[in-house]
């Protein structure tokens, strides 16, 4: 433990007592002499001007309580070597969920942390970050639209952009009471109460154009609404599940399928023959089959029917490109 930690400790022993804490236990706690235990008073009263006082009964140290009954702080950013830790590989999850996210507003933190690691005589931000591979697929850019969406999302305004439809392939004018933010499978979507639709949509933001912010407070929709439109059937596609897909999953395959979670609502069990059944409640089959063809001749659709034929035709159409 180096004198900064042991700063920490300090503090953290001495935060938010009324008994004083008798100079053996501090030695013990610090794991240091009792001279060592003085040097780092000193340096807390001297340099953080830290209100330690010796008295009480038996005797020890302890904060004195300022006037006002305020408790003492360490000024400015203070960690302990684990902390620091904690929040280098947080900053390089958060730089993982795209590229440039946030980076301007964290770069004043990110400096900070360096002169505090190199304090500790730690391995750098940049370092850490090496050691930490943050792998994504498909992952779409946000642009500018990302801060300000967060922005109108957090602050509890409206929203109007203009939004370009992937499957529809038109733009329409959009006005929308957001209602949170939303990171799947590596990329951004806003859920919202959708003005024009007067409806609950979600919303890629790599297709949002020239967001702004509105002055009017946001729409806030029941918690309760929230979770049946957006949480009850399977994938980004929401709307209440109207449908129970079950999947049989040959014996090699469901050595990995048996331990992933597709959706909080399903349910699985092993069959005699070594084959997993997987039951997902659904709504629209567009990802779900997408899902399914992922795992190829290892799975099968044993119901409903009409999602077995989906499947059926998909195979059917590549099997055709290929010449079969």
């Amino acid at each position: 433990m180096d004198k900064f930690d042991r700063i920490y400790q300090l503090h953290s022993l001495l935060d938010g007592r009324k008994t004083s804490v008798p100079i053996e236990d501090l030695m013990l706690r610090l794991e240091c002499s009792e001279a060592t235990v003085f040097r780092i008073i000193k340096a807390m009263k001297d340099y953080l001007g830290a209100p330690i006082e010796h008295g009480g009964d038996p005797p020890g140290y302890r904060y004195q309580l300022a006037p006002e009954g305020r408790a003492y702080q360490l000024p400015g950013l203070w960690f302990s070597a684990r902390e620091l830790q904690a929040l280098a590989l947080l900053q390089r999850l958060i730089h993982g969920l795209g590229p440039g996210l946030l980076e301007e507003h964290l770069s004043p933190v990110a400096k900070r942390l360096e002169e505090l690691m190199a304090h500790r005589r730690l391995s750098p931000l940049s370092a850490a970050g090496s050691r930490i591979r943050i792998l994504t697929l498909a992952a779409r850019p946000t642009g500018n639209s990302f801060e300000v969406v967060a922005s109108a999302t957090l602050q509890r305004r409206k929203l109007g952009f203009q939004y370009h439809s992937r499957s529809k392939d038109e733009q329409t004018e959009r006005v929308v009471s957001p209602q949170s933010l939303a990171h799947y499978r590596d990329n951004w979507y806003l859920d919202a109460w959708d003005e024009l639709r007067r409806a609950l949509r979600s919303f890629s933001i790599d297709r949002i154009r020239a967001p702004v912010q509105l002055s009017d407070a946001a729409d806030d929709r029941p918690a309760a609404e929230l979770d049946e439109h957006f949480a009850s059937a399977y994938g980004i596609f929401a709307g209440n599940a109207n449908k129970v897909a079950t999947l049989r999953f040959s014996g090699e395959r469901a050595r990995w399928v048996a331990d992933e979670r597709w959706h909080p609502g399903q349910s699985g069990q092993f069959l005699t023959d070594g084959r997993y059944e997987l039951t997902i409640p659904y709504r629209d089959s567009r990802e779900l089959v997408m899902d399914v063809l992922r795992h190829g001749a290892e799975v099968e659709v044993a119901s409903p029917e009409a999602l077995r034929m989906e499947v059926y035709r998909a195979l059917s159409n590549a099997l055709q490109r290929y010449g079969g």
